[in-house]
């Protein structure tokens, strides 16, 4: 066993984590800041790998239109307002407000921001009035990850990787330490990490791993949100659920440039199965529109009709039919010339290439290769070779929780001493988040709490006695919990478990939700939570996140059973088989779900959540 104190624990090495280690250790360099991560520094989580056609850092800063000192407030009410006015408009403030700080510290540290004779370059994304995503290009995210990691190795900030956290120990309210292990060791003595501290920065992302398909990197597994709920904290928004179309080999989002060549949607029998999903008589040139327009809409949304595609592409896998984007032929009777003067204005003005109408109106290839052809030679790199006919398989995979831990204008929640940052916290997005939101939000709110909690330690909560008969109390049964999964001989594997696991939530929570199969899969799901679950080859830390899963899946199925309307990517249909999700239903559900532990199980509450002053 080894004890470890420290002023602030950060748990997560993602761009939130960071930038709350880097902001406590800024506002106070005495104290003691340590980070706690389950992979390598730098190379784990989704900030270090995420990529897309053109990843945006959203910032409303001095030349972004509307100009003046509250242009800001146009962003924060795009935040809340397209977020469907079921987040916390006072934190949509806040995102807003501080995200021209928050750009210029990441340029300061150097990340390599496009500009234009000096001036940030923006775009507009995801229905947003003005043009404010900041980028690098695809690898925006993997730019502001390695910038933090430069400098938070300048910085004496303690890292341990290979740690997971598994229990957070609270007493009286407020935060004592925390319990976890070092994955390198198979001992469990050896293993054994205890957090002597009063403070807890919760960054540890979202939990893609709940699913079949995502594009998480290994190890998103929901963590903080089990830890926050088994330590009497909040969670808010679990319901809403990014989920977009992305390659299942290279886990690239097929957004942007990817749709507005116009692929062809195809199964695995060559079939182009769109039309049959659209109403029927639709023109296909309306079609070809809406794959168009798909680009900019990516993520599957009730408030816009390019949904449709994501309800056809889930549906096709439900068939069990693999899918697939083919850049090497024209959906039928295609043509370049009748696309929406709109979005042919708007595809001339993102070429870099003219190939010439000819060539242009040949494939999606050559489309391809006018708007983007880095992401011919991504992939190709990756093994899908376009120019030589590969075909992108294709997949609705979740990408990104839109709630979590409900926090407050500090990230801080109702624990004392404990915050949530970045993907794991809850109530600064609504069901939709505009792209380029998820980013700043790491940057905004991991710098707000960093700071809150370096000024808490100097209000020293006095331990003694009790404090210490706690936190061994604690350590004693994880002890007894994880030597229970280990001498269960007689258990269910934890791969085996979190496999049927991610079957069930792909099934009955993704692009298509129904009250029959979100019963049935509550069902399902308090069968495998009541299961014997045994550490198999995968480790301790395996069958640890396999349990945290287990919790998450729960708070997911249970908000989504209850909110009986479409709202975002919350999609709710009477059948499976309609292809028209319920409408919307507003004023009546523009609320929140709050889940809380009690003593007799999960307890849900519906409140309206504070709009904007």
């Amino acid at each position: 066993m080894k004890k470890i104190s420290c002023h602030v624990l950060v748990i997560g090495g993602g761009g939130a984590g960071l930038r709350a280690a880097l902001a406590a250790k800024e506002e106070n360099p005495d104290l003691k800041v340590t980070l706690a991560t389950k992979g390598i520094l730098g190379k784990s989580g989704v900030t270090a790998v995420a990529c897309s056609d053109r990843m945006a850092f959203h910032a409303a800063l001095p030349h972004t239109e509307p100009i003046g000192a509250e242009s800001w407030k146009y962003h924060a009410r795009d935040i809340y307002e397209i977020g469907g006015k079921v987040s916390d408009g006072h934190l949509a403030e806040i995102l807003a407000k501080n995200a021209e700080d928050a750009f210029n510290y990441l340029d300061k540290l150097g990340v390599p921001f496009v500009k234009k004779g000096g001036i940030p370059d923006q775009f507009i994304t995801d229905g947003s009035e003005y043009a404010r995503a900041c980028y690098t290009g695809p690898k925006t995210a993997v730019h502001i990850e390695e910038a933090l990691v430069r400098e938070i190795k300048n910085q004496a900030v303690q890292v341990i990787e290979h740690c997971m956290i598994d229990r957070i120990i609270v007493r009286e309210g407020r935060v004592i330490g925390a319990v976890g292990i070092d994955a390198t060791h198979n001992n469990l003595e050896e293993a054994l990490l205890v957090f002597d501290t009063e403070n807890i920065i919760l960054a540890t992302g979202g939990a893609g791993e709940a699913y079949s398909y995502n594009v998480f990197p290994k190890g998103a597994t929901g963590d903080a949100y089990a830890l926050a709920y088994e330590a009497g904290a909040e969670l808010v928004n679990m319901e809403f659920i990014q989920i977009g179309i992305a390659s299942t080999k290279t886990k690239l989002n097929c957004s942007g440039s990817a749709m507005r060549a116009i692929p062809r949607f195809i199964n695995d029998k060559g079939e182009e199965f769109l039309p049959a999903y659209f109403p029927k008589g639709i023109p296909l040139t309306e079609i070809y529109d809406c794959v168009f327009q798909k680009g900019a809409s990516w993520p599957v949304t009730f408030e816009h009709k390019t949904h449709v595609i994501d309800i056809a592409v889930y549906k096709e896998m439900c068939k069990g039919r693999r899918v697939f984007l083919d850049y090497a032929k024209n959906p039928q009777d295609f043509e370049f010339s009748k696309l929406s003067p709109r979005w042919q204005e708007r595809y001339r003005t993102e070429m870099s290439l003219d190939l010439g109408d000819e060539l242009r109106q040949l494939t999606p290839l050559n489309r391809l290769k006018e708007i983007n052809p880095a992401t011919i030679m991504w992939l190709k790199e990756r093994g899908i070779d376009l120019e030589a006919g590969d075909q992108v398989e294709i997949a609705t995979c979740i990408q990104h929780f839109q709630g979590g831990v409900k926090i407050g204008a500090k990230g801080e929640t109702k624990i004392t001493g404990l915050y949530a940052v970045g993907e794991c916290a809850g109530g600064q997005h609504g069901a939709n988040r505009p792209g380029g939101n998820a980013l700043l939000d790491c940057q905004v709110f991991g710098k707000i709490a960093g700071i809150d909690a370096a000024r808490r330690c100097v209000q020293h909560y006095p331990g003694g006695e009790k404090h210490r008969e706690e936190i061994n109390r604690v350590v004693d049964d994880f002890i007894c919990f994880v030597k229970e999964l280990e001498a269960n001989r007689e258990g269910h594997p934890a791969e085996l478990v979190k496999e049927k696991l991610q079957e069930l939530m792909h099934a009955s929570a993704s692009v298509v939700r129904t009250e029959t199969g979100l019963t049935k899969a509550l069902k399902k799901l308090g069968l495998l939570q009541n299961l014997p679950l045994a550490v198999d080859e995968n480790g301790y830390d395996y069958a640890l996140e396999t349990k945290n899963l287990l919790i998450v899946a729960q708070m997911i199925l249970q908000a989504a059973k209850i909110r009986r309307e479409s709202r975002g990517p919350h999609l709710f249909f009477e059948n499976f088989a309609d292809n028209t999700p319920i409408p919307r239903k507003d004023p009546q559900w523009q609320k929140y779900i709050i889940i809380s532990k009690k003593e007799d199980g999960m307890e849900i509450k519906i409140k309206k959540p504070p709009g904007l002053s």
